[in-house]
């Protein structure tokens, strides 16, 4: 029997995870095929040796996923007043990685990020406070959540349909359904700046953001207006040069560490070289990779994040040619990290930096 890989992502985009899943497990010499249905919210790729893809195909190199995860059954047909018992029955038939137990640290009862699937969240809830007990009788979970053994997930795609899989928390998000839960900030100018906190939560690791956010850093923020962007640098600890013909917010002025310069952010380039550039400007995806690597080639910064706004077709084929040209042009040896954040719609952000 086949294994499968099963990878959450933005409703809408299964047909460029799948893309990608293919290619990458071409790449990798391992033979499969992915099954995927539109707005459904995830994708399972069925190979012969998924559990080599997941070694091959680690999490953070992923752009369409939000969660990878190996799964270990589907479950249909579940008798509402019973779904725990073929839970575990299938959790025991299951081939285990080693005799002792328990097998998993933790257990998420997930469903789809997908409108249809919205109403299956209380049913989520509910069940996982009745699993768990279950599941640590039967010996199948730790009393107390422990990151050294693989995580459960189950996937709620109806009453009585569900998958099983798991992951390891070294190599998968760390949210449930891959979803950082973020709230608004009412100082905030824009709910833009909700995507860079996720970039930055997301594409850099715990000591990159102790290092390279702090006070006394530079950046400049080019297609500012109306400050999201830079206020979130300004929150860091960063002075921030916003490039934009559009206003700011005044209070991002007041603070003492904001320059606006009305200026094209395409033309305009700094005096000096700064720590950052970040860049959310709405325009063609090629023409931002190659402004981006003007500025990592010329070395007018050290590190980028930057977005990228996807075609509404071929996107996954779109990806690749800016990323590629985008590593060419830079002419020199990048840290190159690329996702679909959830508060993204029709586009990725990248994170680039020099080698560690």
């Amino acid at each position: 029997m086949s294994d499968v890989l099963l990878c959450y992502c933005r409703a809408g985009f299964e047909p460029e995870l799948a893309a990608e899943l293919g290619e990458r497990a071409a790449h990798a010499g391992i033979a499969g095929y992915a099954r995927a249905e539109r707005g459904a919210g995830y994708v399972e790729f069925f190979a012969e040796q998924a559990s080599a893809l997941a070694r091959a195909l680690p999490f953070a190199a992923l752009i369409f996923a939000r969660q990878k995860l190996l799964r270990l059954a589907e479950l249909r047909g579940l008798d509402p007043g019973d779904r725990i018992a073929p839970i575990l029955e299938a959790l025991l038939a299951a081939p285990a990685p080693r005799a002792a137990a328990p097998r998993h640290g933790e257990v998420w009862v997930e469903h789809p990020d997908t409108d249809a699937a919205k109403p299956l969240a209380g049913l989520a809830r509910s069940f996982g406070n009745a699993l768990r007990p279950a599941l640590r009788k039967a010996g199948l979970l730790s009393a107390h959540d422990d990151p050294r053994l693989p995580r459960l997930h189950v996937l709620l795609l109806a009453g009585d349909r569900l998958l099983l899989a798991e992951s390891r928390v070294e190599d998968s998000a760390p949210w449930p359904l891959g979803v950082p839960r973020l709230r608004m900030h009412p100082e905030a100018p824009s709910r833009s700046a909700l995507k860079l906190e996720e970039a930055l939560l997301t594409l850099l690791d715990d000591g990159e953001r102790t290092r390279l956010l702090r006070d006394g850093l530079r950046a400049a923020d080019l297609g500012a207006a109306p400050g999201g962007w830079t206020w979130v640098l300004v929150r860091n600890g960063l002075h921030v040069t916003a490039i934009d013909n559009g206003p700011l917010r005044q209070h991002l002025l007041d603070s003492g560490r904001v320059d606006h310069l009305r200026a094209d952010g395409f033309r305009w380039q700094p005096k000096a070289p700064l720590d950052w550039m970040v860049c959310d400007m709405v325009e063609q995806p090629r023409r931002v990779a190659e402004r981006m690597a003007t500025w990592l080639r010329e070395g007018w910064c050290r590190q980028a994040i930057f977005n990228l706004k996807l075609p509404m077709k071929k996107r996954w084929e779109e990806t690749r040619l800016c990323l590629d040209l985008f590593a060419q042009q830079a002419q020199r040896p990048l840290r190159i990290r690329a996702r679909q954040l959830y508060h993204d719609r029709e586009e990725i952000t990248v994170f680039a930096a020099p080698p560690r």
